[in-house]
């Protein structure tokens, strides 16, 4: 508000004087305090606050009495004053609450065990208590749980009673009325069945209900909750427990709904209140503080099982962090929170006037204008001026999650053909389905909420795949979908939540059947499809390590893979809806599924590395070092490529590792190697990752995995075969230290550089293409890459090009081949034929080597053509420059075996 009071202390004292009776009452009662605040350190004055009552000895509820009455009267000063945030407000009425607590739950096991430690009590801390804002006169909302095993009791004294008399001695310290006041209402209220439940639990039944039975609710209450007094410990066992309740990996937009709900409840119950006006309700009104909350706990529930980050239990801190992550509009978070700093300040000068737990504006003239006074303003009508655009931008934004308007697809069979038939189906198949859908003959909807689910969905559904090249076969495709899920609610909500995703799966069904098959089987991919980031590129290889990374604290290896396993294929599933959805370069989506698997590989290795170490040590010296080739080694994937590697070591072969179960440098490495591959290939619960393909290492399948430097070395100098040196020209090193990985670099170079005979490189090259031609033919007309005049083809003019001049060695071909071209060894009509040829394969390797009509279009847009037509026109051209090219080579052989 910008008319915060200007009058300092000695205004906001003498307002509190004047307009409310418990801060007169305070002051009159503590003149120790007012002396220090009539000489202006609030410093000083909290201080001395916090010290609570002078005599050690008096009962403890006097103590804590005289402790909350001087603390919330020096943070009222404050607060009046504007010397203090709403952040340096709350904060500390939090703490009072904690220390409170704290004291309570000793002398209340003191008072029945004198001799025990107050172990095995915690106190979970909930709503403004847990998030640390509790208001001037809240209550607080805590569960109170217990550990049987070790909790103090008397004897022949069964655990749960113990625990009731202790819950019920602190309830009493707290809450009770005496003639120093109180220090908190105890609302034990939010415990799990408080009708038929104890007010304190067995910690593992308490887990038991979040685990198995907990209602949406309980969810919301939980992102603000913490271990805030008692045995500290146990409340972070409980809490850790049911983490997975509180934050799904899977984005939850049935979030919303729920929330949404509760929203609507409490506007409809407290009706009189939501009217900005005398009488209206600061927490629960239209565009109130509840909104503000439960804006940021729909995001933090949707978005915050997947983004730590965005956890914060506290209000204010959970807007900055949902828009520093992009989730909310930034513009939206300052407002709220501007607003939020607003209603709470107002609310806090309702409670300050008589000390009561009220939210709502008088709606006596007088009352109101008190209240009004009490903050430093005219009267009733100037609080409610300040209040009135906070409240409407508020408002504004909350209900914009749910305007309530979408409409329901018809029921009746007639007006259900019309309505797909205006939406695009040609057949009656899409009524059937649909029919079939609702009657729940299909497994995954045969629970009403499942079917609720399904018609919130269903408009959107209909307008996407309506507006798809082949409706019909897109529809069937999304029933097959949906039939092997092995949940619909929240994969419904999320595309109902999100029209353009679903927009999205309607061109995946229509084009992309691999994509298809894998929502099929990992729905939770759409998530990473659900802001505008999905569809730019994923970044460098730092980045992405990083990203990959970055699991749950203390995680064992097997959930580090499965964690990097969902984020690595999340990111390939996004490259290939961005194909599909034309906005993006095939070649640089090649670049970047290369970029992805150099991440992955990263951090993969780094983890198989670390757990290998934990039982084997280190080899001293040495290390693993990975060598890409082929399309990894040349940054060109696709998204169906599999990884080329070869594993090397540097340092002694000889030497051992210096573990508790040492091994030497040869084996340790070969194991270790088939680590790092199983890292990479094995299926595990996220889902498969790469193909590992190893059989270009030395001496092939029937090699060791993982060689020395000095051997491998060796091998390529005086036992490897000409086209192994063909597949070095395309060799990257991808792991390892910078200084080994310049030294492999160093050894490649050395080979490749070498003096042939003369003819070597071609037949060389010839030889090997007939070997592929036997054992692999082109899979149709379109195999880009092995089609004759195709990839295979190219890439071996080019490496013949490369040996037989020993220049232009770039693992990149595009590279490679300008820089041949451009020295006159090859003619640069090649570079454009390698585009067209990659961006073909790319594509094709997504949708099929055999696109329907629709799907041609969608392939030509992307290659960078007008039509299926001009498609195959650069696809023939581009095939006669590199077939130009190879046939010279091709004959070197075909002379050498012509009778």
């Amino acid at each position: 508000m910008t008319d915060t009071p200007t009058d300092g202390i000695a205004g906001a004292l003498a307002r509190a004087e004047r307009h409310s009776p418990f801060l007169r009452h305070a002051l009159g009662r503590r003149p120790d305090i007012v002396a220090l605040l009539a000489d202006g350190p609030l410093d000083a004055a909290l201080a001395l606050a916090w010290r609570g009552d002078e005599d050690p000895d008096a009962p403890i509820a006097r103590r804590l009495r005289r402790l909350r009455e001087g603390v919330m009267l020096v943070l009222a000063i404050g607060d009046l004053a504007g010397a203090y945030t709403l952040e340096q407000v709350v904060e500390p009425l939090s703490d009072l609450a904690d220390q409170a607590l704290d004291a309570a739950i000793a002398a209340a096991v003191a008072e029945r065990t004198p001799d025990a430690e107050p172990r095995g009590f915690a106190v979970i801390a909930l709503g403004k208590h847990g998030s640390r804002e509790l208001n001037f006169s809240s209550d607080i909302d805590p569960i109170l749980l217990f550990d049987p095993e070790t909790l103090p009791t008397r004897p022949r004294e069964e655990p749960e009673e113990a625990a009731v008399r202790i819950g019920r001695r602190i309830v009493e310290l707290l809450q009770a009325r005496d003639a120093d006041g109180h220090v908190f209402r105890v609302d034990l209220r939010l415990r799990p069945a408080p009708e038929v439940t104890p007010i304190v639990l067995p910690v593992n039944a308490a887990i038991s209900h979040y685990e198995s039975s907990a209602l949406p609710w309980e969810r919301a209450a939980f992102i603000r909750a913490r271990a805030c007094a008692g045995d500290r410990a146990l409340g972070g066992y409980f809490l850790d427990a049911i983490r997975p309740f509180v934050w799904r990996r899977t984005l939850d937009f049935g979030a919303i709904g729920q929330i949404r709900a509760m929203s609507s409840r409490i506007r409809d119950h407290h009706a009189q209140g939501q009217v900005l006006g005398a009488g209206y309700d600061l927490k629960r009104g239209r565009g109130g503080i509840r909104e503000v909350e439960f804006f940021a706990q729909i995001h933090q529930m949707i978005h915050g099982g997947r983004e730590p980050e965005l956890r914060a239990p506290a209000t204010l801190a959970a807007l900055a962090a949902l828009a520093d992550a992009g989730r909310i509009d930034p513009r939206d978070a300052t407002a709220l929170a501007t607003a939020y700093r607003v209603l709470r300040t107002v609310e806090h000068r309702l409670q300050m006037v008589d000390d009561r737990q009220t939210h709502s504006l008088p709606v006596q003239a007088e009352a109101l204008d008190n209240v009004a006074a009490l903050h430093g303003l005219a009267d009733g009508a100037a609080l409610v001026a300040a209040l009135t655009p906070h409240v409407e931008r508020v408002g504004h934004v909350y209900d914009a999650l749910d305007d309530g308007s979408a409409p329901r697809l018809p029921r009746d069979p007639a007006l259900l053909a019309a309505a797909l038939a205006k939406a695009g189906f040609a057949t009656d198949a899409a009524a059937a389905r649909i029919t079939r859908w609702r009657d729940g003959t299909i497994r995954v909807l045969r629970s009403e909420p499942a079917r609720a689910a399904l018609e919130g969905v269903l408009p959107v559904l209909v307008a996407a795949f309506g507006a798809a090249p082949d409706p019909d076969a897109a529809i069937n495709r999304f029933d097959a979908l949906v039939g092997g899920l092995p949940s619909a609610i929240n994969f419904f909500r999320l595309m109902e939540a999100r029209p353009g995703l679903t927009r999205m799966v309607a061109d995946i069904l229509s084009h992309a059947p691999t994509l298809a098959e894998q929502i099929g089987r990992r729905p939770e991919l759409l998530d990473g499809l659900i802001d505008a980031t999905a569809l730019a590129p994923p970044g460098d290889v730092p980045a992405l390590v990083a990203a990959f990374a970055a699991g749950e604290e203390g995680e064992d290896y097997q959930a580090l893979l499965d964690g990097v396993r969902r984020r690595v294929n999340e990111k390939r599933f996004a490259l290939g809806v961005q194909l599909i959805e034309g906005g993006r370069d095939p070649l640089a989506v090649a670049a970047d599924y290369s970029r992805v698997a150099e991440a992955a590989l990263t951090v993969l290795a780094d983890a198989a590395v670390a757990a290998f170490e934990e039982a084997h040590g280190r080899v001293p010296g040495s290390e693993l070092v990975i060598l890409a080739l082929g399309r990894f080694g040349g940054e060109a994937l696709t998204h169906a490529s599999d990884l080329d590697l070869v594993y090397l070591f540097t340092g002694d072969f000889t030497a051992s590792s210096d573990g508790r179960r040492p091994l030497d440098a040869t084996l340790y490495y070969n194991r270790l190697a088939q680590r790092v591959s199983a890292a990479l290939s094995v299926p595990t619960a996220a889902g498969p990752l790469y193909e590992v393909d190893t059989r270009l290492r030395p001496s092939g399948n029937q090699g060791l995995l993982a060689v020395s430097f000095d051997s491998f070395a060796q091998y390529q100098r005086e036992s490897a075969w000409t086209w192994e040196h063909m597949a070095l020209a395309r060799a990257r090193p991808v792991y390892g230290s910078a200084e080994a990985r310049e030294a492999l670099a160093g050894i490649v170079s050395d080979v490749l550089h070498r003096s042939r005979e003369a003819g070597e490189a071609q037949r060389a090259a010839a030889e090997m293409r007939a070997e592929i031609t036997r054992h692999k033919p082109p899979a149709g007309p379109l195999d880009a890459k092995l089609v004759p005049g195709g990839l295979v083809d190219l890439e071996f003019c080019v490496h013949v090009a490369q040996l037989e001049n020993r220049a232009g060695f770039d693992p990149h071909l595009p590279g490679a081949i300008a820089a041949l071209a451009a020295a006159g060894h090859l003619p640069a009509a090649l570079g454009e034929a390698n585009e067209m040829l990659t961006r073909l394969l790319v594509v094709l390797r997504l949708i099929g080597q055999e696109p329907a009509p629709a799907t041609q279009a969608l392939a030509a847009r992307a290659c960078g053509f007008a039509d299926w037509a001009a498609l195959l026109a650069a696809y023939a051209r581009a095939r006669q420059t590199v077939s130009a090219l190879w046939r010279p080579i091709a004959a070197s052989i075909e002379e050498e075996i012509r009778p």
